[in-house]
């Protein structure tokens, strides 16, 4: 029976003159298992194999600049103070994406590269859902290796142990102390999240941004609480650290797509293709058949 969890001595290896931090392998196996998960369901829904890959090339991009771009934004005291170095604002291997920025962003990019393929937003929305909450599962093991992001002290058989001279190591504590593994609480409650969405959609077919809107309400609720034993440095407002405040607002961004998309439909989406889409693969049929009947 294990009586605490030891953190890993090394956050990266070299591969000659590459440095590859396991941060980074974390994130981006959980980009390829959402896209992945995301192509399957909509190619269940009619689509062609492949669009998701292509959505992705949008969604990745503006998603990464927008969770970097969060993250210094509310922890400026980080990078912006007398004799800083600068250049760490752009060293993203090192840690230091918000989810929250990760999704604005990440939502821009989806508009555009789901007009360019000619899938319906809302539809590549609900596709990517669950594996949204997947890619977070995995990319919160990153934080593992990096030794931060970790909670409160405690005494729990799980506690985590980090070094004394990690700088993140709280002053005025003794060397040896354990601390909640917020890493794993938001893992496990992320991969609990991918269940539940995928029984909900089968159950009820949610369609039209309904099951995204449901995935925000899910994954903000775990996070408010994750947030609450975090001990990392946070800039604080009425009381509340800024990612509580975030995680509020995303329970009520994803109620409101919730009702709305559910009042302003109503009955099956009948498929995932825009318009546009569709009039280009009705002609490319009828081409055929002219085709065929011209032979």
């Amino acid at each position: 029976m294990f009586t605490s969890i030891p953190s890993p001595e090394i956050s990266f290896i070299e591969l000659g003159p590459l440095r590859v931090h396991f941060y980074a392998l974390f994130i981006l196996a959980g980009i390829v298992a959402a896209v992945i998960l995301a192509d399957r369901r909509l190619v269940a829904r009619g689509a062609k194999s492949g669009l998701a890959l292509d959505i992705a090339l949008w969604t990745v991009p503006f998603g990464v600049i927008g969770a970097r771009i969060f993250h210094v934004l509310t922890h400026p005291n980080d990078y912006f103070f007398e004799g800083a170095d600068l250049t760490a604002v752009f060293r993203i291997w090192e840690g230091g994406i918000a989810i929250y920025g990760g999704l604005i962003g990440g939502a821009l990019g989806a508009f555009v590269g789901a007009r360019a393929a000619g899938i319906k937003f809302w539809s590549f929305a609900d596709a990517v859902a669950p594996g949204i909450l997947l890619a977070q599962a995995l990319g919160r093991w990153g934080n593992y290796f990096n030794q931060e992001l970790f909670g409160l002290p405690t005494d729990l058989p799980w506690g985590l142990e980090i070094s004394a001279d990690n700088p993140a190591y709280p002053a005025g504590l003794p060397e040896g102390v354990l601390f909640h593994p917020t890493f794993i609480y938001e893992s496990l409650w992320s991969l609990a999240g991918v269940a539940a969405l995928l029984l909900l959609d089968k159950k009820f077919e949610l369609r039209w941004g309904k099951l995204f809107g449901l995935y925000l309400v899910y994954y903000s609720f775990g996070r408010i609480w994750t947030e609450s034993i975090r001990i990392d440095p946070s800039e604080i407002i009425l009381g509340l650290r800024i990612n509580i405040w975030s995680a509020l607002l995303g329970v009520v961004v994803g109620l409101t797509i919730f009702f709305v998309q559910k009042h302003r439909h109503t009955g099956l989406e009948i498929s995932v293709l825009t318009n546009k889409a569709l009039e280009k693969s009705a002609k490319s049929e009828s081409d055929g058949l002219d085709s065929k009947d011209n032979s």
